[in-house]
């Protein structure tokens, strides 16, 4: 360690604020002209000590409460991408996809309810839901974004006249470098091979490839900066999963079982009980390309006047092969088990279907192909208008957009079947339920060739789903500011123009194919599909397969008449425009009071926003009912506008004090009123989501369609904040902190659900052909199933005998669409409406401290959330709750160690049990469970231009899992491994 005492220059003055400042980083470097003369001691650190002071002087000096990570320089970071640097900070938790680190939770208020700005500036966000759907969300996604290409991310947890409105959790601000701030030339390369453990037909060594250019010339004129990542990952995934869970009160019947049906622990009436429709165990295997540069121009011709154009990209491109190995489990229970809790749950399920002929095992084949791209341009102009004023002009544009990256669209399931399934169950009682399949390919109907083994000759072909799906959201922000610096302090004042655009589509084609292996078993050609061994393998039968599903695809469209492309009417096609304009006047003010030292910032924020929100849609024309309970909302060519306008306004006070009570002691309390606006689904100006009965038909009880409308008059939540903490300094890189927190939040849109009709679609299963076809099979003595009822009203739609087939097989030939004879299908449409309010309150405790010159450091926290809206999990599955989701304590512990030329760290982080949403399936909720994982980062130094480095994430494999209103109601086991990375990185 060197120290020296150097002149503060105007650069020095930049890179102060920049690290420093009330205000956000984007908002100019030369800001705060104090008097030249003054001196400033800087402590010349390298390695992880010199970053941890760095993020405790922003700690100390920020007015509010903010918290911060730095680096020193570029792969400093030891996480795989911002997400998993975020999360060491206090109160900070972070959502996991494939196991790495997607998007933030601050104080338990989820991704959409925090705003991320890059370099100050607000930045737009793009997503497609997994397995296809809308894209409704404005959680930025940081797995965009890797770790080694910025310098600080700091989180502003309280509210401030001169930050940009939208978060309430937080508003976290990515900081770049630049040129001019590190004078000279620059240039350092790194690169890595990546391990993931959990690959199994991708490269098991991929590499990632960095660095860093640098130059400003010799009088600090001009200066330019280019940095670049680009990454692969492979990976694979294996678990299980439910789509359904149906809860209702016991009324001593189970649905659709054995006459004999024998039930262990039998629910008492009107006791909460669970079914499950499915059970599928899956296995994913996945690539990663994730690209990110940056290029930064500045010119400073005279002292008082530095011109900086920056542009940022990020691309990442997603593909991923995925097998899925199902049973359905809704007709001919013969046993049951449930545990003993309040809202009862199987443990254990069999069927057995006796005389039946063997049903059908899913075997889909599913793909995933889409690309993630963000790109910002900005510019940003200092004048220092004299010693004490400075003006800031700054503007940017800025996109984000996903889309798909195949003709087929974003997501592609090819349906396939294998009718061998004589007796099936599942034992729930482990976190990875036990899948049992009685194998019998012998059905004599169909000709198999009855060899006991599970082979490409036993499956057959279904249907073919075709998801096409994108997002892209724009950002165009100026902003205006003059700063006025005073011997104590400083008053701020701007004014700010922001117009934000997002345009979502999505669209589904579906093709029929085949019947599940019934009628076309071994149709596939040779070599389509791999045998592959699924879920845990104990108790009974648990091979499928693997397979390339747009092979499939490719084949199924030639061998049975369609074209291999999504088609492009779109069931939604939504637009929401948001122009902002905003003023704000901020007061900054130090002092002594009692001869203590003191900083006082208080400010007003006025903000306008006007929306409109639009959409295209192509109208349903018909529900087809396609066999026993299957049901298939089709789109005909018409095509609709649907528009409405609203506008609101919001006054938004922030008020920042802090003491120093004795020396390195720090007091401080903050009040701020925050907005956070609404999703994109939210204000949604037509029906969408649109989809038929999923269970038994109207006729046979009652299971309504569902949709979801907006409501473009929704306002933002509104937030009251107070923080107070205590916090003390007792080296430059050791303090301890407590602090409480409150926020008051109006506002909270609830889904109000009514039923209600939509679009005029008709249902088939109530009129006067399916009542004719009950009259009918009653009069034949037949059994009234929703499978004998859709044969018999085929049957007689197409003049076809009745017992001219077996009634599974009219599926497979005919579908029965809605007529105007027809009633008027009812929905349950939820609605969004501002009806809600909350507390959420909590405590953060942080310690960070290094022992001397031993080495050895230690960084700790503890966040409690707390909220006082929570769900009935013994509520009433009829009626649709509202509440808070995400609220979960967290924890992280990292031990560090660090001398001339070893540096290592290991890092704990927790994550106690939270509520992810209040509607897993119809009213049914979803908590994630309790997470812990560990992670490791050693480097070791050569000598001043060559390190070497070993990172490992989640080195103990820690696995994810979701459930129900009860453990043993699993909705989603994810089991995941370790990841190694070994790199090096040279510095010229």
């Amino acid at each position: 360690m060197s120290q020296t005492t150097f002149t503060k220059t105007k650069v020095a003055t930049s890179l102060s604020l920049i690290l420093g400042a009330t205000s956000l980083p984007a908002i100019s470097a030369e800001q705060a002209n104090i008097k030249e003369k003054d001196e400033i001691e800087v402590i010349a650190v390298t390695g992880m000590r010199s970053s941890i002071k760095e993020s405790t002087a922003l700690k100390r000096d920020a007015n509010g409460v903010v918290d911060a990570i730095s680096a020193e320089d570029i792969g400093k970071f030891p996480d795989t991408n911002l997400a998993e640097s975020l999360q060491r900070i206090t109160g900070v938790s972070i959502d996991r996809t494939n196991g790495e680190g997607s998007k933030v939770t601050v104080r338990g208020f989820g991704p959409d309810f925090n705003m991320v700005t890059l370099n100050g500036r607000t930045m737009p966000a793009s997503s497609l839901p997994a397995g296809g759907g809308v894209a409704n969300s404005r959680a930025f996604d940081f797995s965009n974004l890797a770790s080694d290409a910025v310098k600080s991310v700091s989180v502003y947890k309280t509210g401030k006249a001169n930050i940009a409105t939208g978060g309430i959790g937080a508003t976290i601000d990515i900081v770049t470098s630049r040129p001019l701030d590190n004078p000279g030339l620059q240039v350092s390369i790194g690169a890595k091979a990546h391990a993931d453990t959990t690959n199994r037909v991708g490269d098991d060594l991929t590499p990632e490839l960095s660095g860093l250019l640098s130059w400003t010339d010799n009088d600090e004129m001009f200066g330019a900066s280019l940095t670049f990542n680009t990454q692969e990952r492979h990976s694979s995934s294996s678990g299980a999963f439910v789509n359904q869970w149906r809860t209702s009160p016991y009324d001593g019947t189970i649905p659709q079982a054995a006459d004999d049906i024998q039930i262990a622990n039998e629910p008492q009436i009107d006791q909460l009980y669970s079914m499950p429709s499915d059970l599928r165990n899956y296995i994913a295997d996945r690539e990663r390309t994730r690209t990110n540069a940056q290029l930064t121009l500045q010119f400073r011709p005279v002292d008082s006047l530095t011109a900086t154009l920056d542009y940022t990209y990020a691309k990442q491109d997603l593909f991923e092969a995925r097998a899925e190995h199902s049973i359905w489990m809704d007709t001919y229970k013969s046993s049951l088990g449930f545990d003993n809790e309040t809202a009862t749950t199987p443990v254990d399920y069999n069927e057995d279907r006796g005389s039946q002929p063997p049903r059908d095992l899913g075997l889909a084949q599913q793909e995933l192909n889409q690309i993630n791209e963000n790109d910002s341009i900005g510019l940003n102009l200092s004048y220092d208008v004299n010693d004490y004023f400075n003006v800031t002009l700054d503007a940017h544009s800025s996109a984000a957009e996903s889309t798909p990256d195949a003709a087929y669209g974003s997501w592609l399931n090819t349906g396939l079947g294998a009718n061998i399934s004589a007796g099936q169950g599942v034992d729930f009682t482990n976190d990875y339920p036990t899948l049992r399949v009685d194998f019998d390919d012998c059905d004599s109907r169909r000709g198999l060739n009855c060899n006991g083994v599970l082979d490409q000759d036993d499956v057959g072909t279904s249907i073919l789903d075709m998801q096409y799906a994108a997002q892209k959201s724009e950002i165009n922000q100026f902003r205006l500011i003059g700063n006025y610096q005073f011997d104590e302090g400083s008053i701020e004042f701007g004014v700010e123009s922001r117009a934000m655009e997002s345009h979502s589509v999505q669209s589904l084609t579906r093709h029929t194919m085949g019947n599940w292996g019934v009628e076309n078993p071994g149709e596939l050609p040779e070599g389509y599909l791999t045998p592959e061994q699924f879920g845990n393998g104990a108790g009974g039968y648990s091979d499928g397969f693997t397979g390339s599903a747009s092979q499939i695809g490719a084949w199924a469209a030639g061998a049975y008449g369609f074209d291999f492309v999504a088609d492009g009417a779109y069931a939604t096609n939504r637009t929401i425009k948001e122009d902002i304009t905003a003023a704000f006047l901020q007061l900054d003010l130090s002092g002594e009071l009692g001869g203590r030292p003191y900083n006082v910032s208080a400010g007003v924020r006025f903000e306008n926003t006007d929306i409109t929100s639009s959409a295209n849609v192509t109208l349903p024309n018909a529900v087809a009912w396609e066999g026993n309970n299957d049901f298939n909302v089709r789109y005909g060519e018409g095509m609709e506008d649907f528009s409405a306008n609203a506008d609101y306004s919001h006054v938004l006070p922030s008020f920042d004090f802090d003491i120093e009570v004795v020396d390195n002691v720090i007091t401080r309390l903050s009040y701020s009123k925050t907005i956070a606006r609404p999703t994109y689904d939210q204000l949604s100006s037509a029906a969408s989501d649109v989809s038929g009965p999923s269970g038994p038909t109207t006729l046979q009880g009652v299971q309504l369609g569902t949709a979801s409308n907006g409501n473009p008059g929704l306002v933002p939540l509104e937030s009251d904040n107070i923080d107070i903490s205590a916090e003390w300094y007792f080296a430059d890189t050791s303090y301890v902190s407590l602090g409480y927190y409150e926020k008051r939040v109006n506002n909270f849109a609830g889904r109000q659900p009514v039923v209600e009709n939509v679009y005029g679609l008709r249902d088939a299963t109530a009129g006067p052909r399916a009542q004719a076809a009950e009259a009918k099979l009653l009069e034949l003595g037949e059994e009234i199933t929703d499978t004998n009822l859709f044969a018999m009203v085929a049957a007689t739609e197409n003049n076809v005998d009745f017992y001219s087939m077996p009634a599974e097989e009219f599926e497979v030939h005919y579908d029965v669409l809605a007529n105007s004879d027809d009633p008027l299908m009812d929905f349950t449409v939820t609605k969004f409406v501002n009806n809600k309010e909350a507390k959420i309150d909590g405590f953060e405790f942080a310690v960070q401290h290094f022992f001397g010159e031993t080495g050895f450091g230690v960084q700790a926290n503890y966040t409690t959330v707390n909220g006082d809206i929570g769900f009935n999990n013994t509520g009433d599955p009829s009626v649709t709750q509202f509440a808070l989701v995400g609220l979960s304590d967290t924890a992280n512990l990292v031990l560090m160690y660090e001398n001339d030329s070893f540096q290592a760290r290991v890092a704990y982080n927790w994550r106690d049990k939270f509520l992810n949403t209040q509607a897993q399936y119809i009213n049914e909720p979803g908590y994630t469970e309790e997470y812990a994982q560990i992670d490791f980062n050693v480097a070791y130094q050569f000598n001043e231009s060559l390190s070497v480095f070993l990172e490992g994430i989640n080195i103990t494999g820690e696995d994810t899992r979701t459930h129900g209103r009860t453990t043993v109601q699993l909705w989603n086991y994810a089991e995941q491994e370790a990841r190694y990375a070994l790199g090096a990185r040279y510095t010229f």
